[in-house]
């Protein structure tokens, strides 16, 4: 018996699904996330569902430790880090790029530098452009600087040494050399280098995306250890991987490396689960829709791969669902590209000054959680609201979690009071308004890229999802909704569905039309060589390794760049430049002249899918009863259904069905049935 699982953590829940390759038995299971230390609730949960850990062969773990750590959660202590840069470059973090987050606050605040002014350290050496050296270094200086801090340093936290030097991602010698300054003085810490966490042009990002690997290092390092030290406590003798956030999984040995790109690795395994259905299932565009206990989460897939954007700013502030720019620190890795909103179950309904409803972005959480919870929670949050329209059985998390309607409507009296609303038309409010802000997230990722959702099928699935995907894909006019198997626990599912992924890159930093063929070739041949190293490393054989190449690009004088495929020629390539520039921005210049930045090879190692049989991982469903459930035009007696419908059963709306990870909501004038991938279709009667 060989089994793989999937842990995804949560702010709400931990989910955890389990897969015996041999039986094809797929087995799932939520529990509440533990904050302050989450290996607690995933051991917790897999000592539920796996009796022999000897038998294990593979665990795939997502994380949302480095997003936790920089919205300062309770628990997660960052290290000391110092940063070694050229002479007047220390401030480049804090002078960045000039974007303003609020662009008519005069005094908006920018966030708070990583390393403080006076741990920032200009030194002695400098290279030009082309990565000649002008000025050598001062060994003497750095051993200085190291000494300061090596001897006052708490060796149960060691200190981390970020190294960020103009120019390096052309030549990396003077780095190089300051490591081994800081690895001769400094025996036990750590040292990151620009060189190495992101060579390429800009030197802010490149510094910040550096910082951030020095803040996460150890961090990430000490919980991994933590949760193999557990895993092999039980008899793991398997692999532990880690998902990134450009939709890969990665060895334990690589996420300590560069751990920025980890940042937003649950969520990115969702988008992948729906890409690899959509293929299943031959959807060519696809909405992923994410709702869980904390977020809501919105991705697009085209021709069944999630799409991926190069910048990322962690820690930074989402307005309906966008990023602002200019509110968190950069971070230069792939990552699939998400719109976010806290429009999570557990998020909270409040009124603002002025008197009218709000909802989010303050979470309830795991603890306290809902008000129905009974743990404690006071306040009204979306789960409560689903409650009191009967939208929601007695027991969540397949029974897990019992819910008390009582609990809910009182928290819900709090607001009505003073809306002047009954408790009823104060929870369709805070429903009408929480679905307002996903459909904000759902378009920023269709109609504002140049979308249109009407030819788009959506996904929904977390354990909150289905019950308001219907709802908002009528708002967007998409063909169909598609609740996927498992759909609670369904990015926990998707790890299995991951490959092995690496991004490589080096810099070209030239006009398109100065450079040669030829140059490109060695270049990609070279990242090619090492990308083959690293897959064989992690133990992918030749013939299940895919490598592409990608050119990024933009015209001169441009601020940021288009990732583009490479077509074997520059000349084709830049062709592919000016069209998707005018997909992308409505707008081509042939005329002007284009400069190629960045060379790169995505590294994929294909992994085993699990196949999944519908009649393996389905219970028979029934009808158990009726209830009333509000909708639009008011309360409805509504069918409850358990379970999932076999192939060639439909269900009418109105139905609930209750599943043992979530509840879907089939209103009136859909019809609900199921395919020979355990994915429930509903569509409008007659459509």
């Amino acid at each position: 018996m060989v089994i793989r699982v999937g842990v995804d953590v949560g702010g709400t829940f931990t989910d955890i699904v389990v897969f015996n390759e041999k039986t094809g038995v797929l087995a799932s299971l939520k529990v509440l996330t533990t904050p302050r230390r989450p290996v607690e609730a995933i051991m917790r949960g897999l000592d539920e569902l796996v009796k022999n850990y000897g038998e294990v062969r593979t665990v795939i773990h997502a994380t949302t430790l480095g997003t936790n750590l920089f919205f300062g959660q309770a628990g997660i202590e960052p290290p000391e880090v110092v940063l070694l840069t050229n002479r007047g470059l220390e401030d480049v973090i804090e002078i960045g790029r000039q974007n303003r987050p609020e662009l008519y606050n005069l005094f908006f605040d920018r966030p708070r530098p990583l390393v403080p002014r006076d741990k920032r350290y200009g030194v002695k050496g400098r290279l030009d452009p082309s990565g000649k050296e002008l000025e050598p270094i001062d060994p003497r200086e750095i051993k200085s600087i190291v000494e300061k801090y090596c001897k006052h340093s708490r060796r149960e936290k060691p200190i981390v040494f970020a190294v960020s030097l103009l120019h390096s991602y052309r030549n990396p010698v003077h780095e190089i050399k300051i490591k081994q300054i800081i690895r001769d003085t400094c025996p036990g810490s750590i040292t990151v280098l620009s060189s190495e966490a992101d060579p390429q042009p800009m030197e802010y990002e490149r510094t910040s995306t550096t910082i951030v690997n020095a803040v996460l290092k150890p961090v990430l390092s000490k919980y991994l250890e933590e949760l193999l030290g557990e895993l092999q406590r039980r008899e793991f003798h398997g692999q532990l991987l880690v998902m990134q956030s450009s939709g890969g999984v990665a060895s334990v040995e690589e996420a300590v490396e560069k751990p920025a790109a980890f940042i937003e690795s649950g969520p990115s395994a969702g988008a992948v689960a729906v890409a690899y259905f959509s293929r299943l299932q031959g959807i060519s565009k696809a909405l992923g829709f994410d709702m869980g206990g904390t977020t809501a989460k919105a991705s697009s897939i085209i021709g069944g791969e999630p799409e991926v954007t190069t910048l990322y700013e962690v820690g930074g502030k989402m307005h309906m669902g966008r990023l602002v720019r200019g509110s968190g620190y950069p971070v230069r890795y792939p990552y699939i590209d998400l719109a976010e909103v806290s429009a999570g179950g557990g998020t909270i309904a409040w009124i603002d000054a002025g008197g009218a409803l709000r909802v989010g972005p303050v979470s309830a959480g795991a603890d306290p959680g809902p008000a129905c919870y009974a743990r404690g929670g006071r306040e009204a949050t979306i789960t409560d609201a689903n409650l009191v329209l009967g939208r929601l059985p007695e027991k969540l998390a397949g029974g897990r979690v019992p819910i008390r309607r009582d609990l809910a409507e009182e928290a819900i009296k709090k607001l009505s009071d003073q809306l002047g609303l009954d408790v009823v038309e104060t929870a369709w409010a805070i429903i009408k308004l929480a679905n307002t802000v996903m459909a904000k997230a759902l378009r920023l990722v269709s109609i504002e890229k140049g979308h249109d959702p009407r030819e788009f099928s959506l996904y929904a699935f977390g354990g909150a999802g289905p019950l308001h995907a219907v709802e908002l894909g009528e708002e967007l006019g998409v063909k169909e909704t598609i609740v996927p198997p498992e759909p609670g626990v369904f990015s926990a599912l998707g790890l299995l569905f991951t490959d092995y992924k690496h991004y490589l890159h080096a810099p070209v930093v030239k006009r398109a039309d100065k450079v040669a063929d030829r140059e490109l070739e060695e270049i990609f041949e070279e990242l090619e060589e090492k990308a083959h190293r690293i897959l064989e490393s992690e133990g992918v054989r030749v013939n299940k390794r895919i490598l592409r190449r990608f050119i990024e690009a933009k015209y001169w004088g441009q601020g940021y760049t288009l990732r583009v495929p490479y077509m074997d020629s520059v000349e084709a390539t830049t062709k592919a430049f000016h069209e998707l520039h005018r997909a992308r921005y409505g707008f081509s210049s042939p005329e002007e002249p284009v400069e190629y930045v960045i060379a790169a090879v995505e590294a994929i190692g294909a992994t085993e899918k699990p196949v999944l049989h519908v009649e393996k991982i389905k219970l028979r469903g029934r009808i158990v009863g009726e209830r009333e459930v509000f909708f639009e035009k008011g309360w409805e007696k509504t069918t409850i259904y358990q379970g999932y419908p076999q192939i060639g059963e439909e269900l009418v709306g109105p139905v609930v069905v209750e599943l043992p990870d979530s509840t879907v909501l089939v209103p009136p004038g859909y019809v609900l049935s199921i395919d020979k991938f355990g994915s429930l279709h509903i569509v409008g009667r007659g459509g």
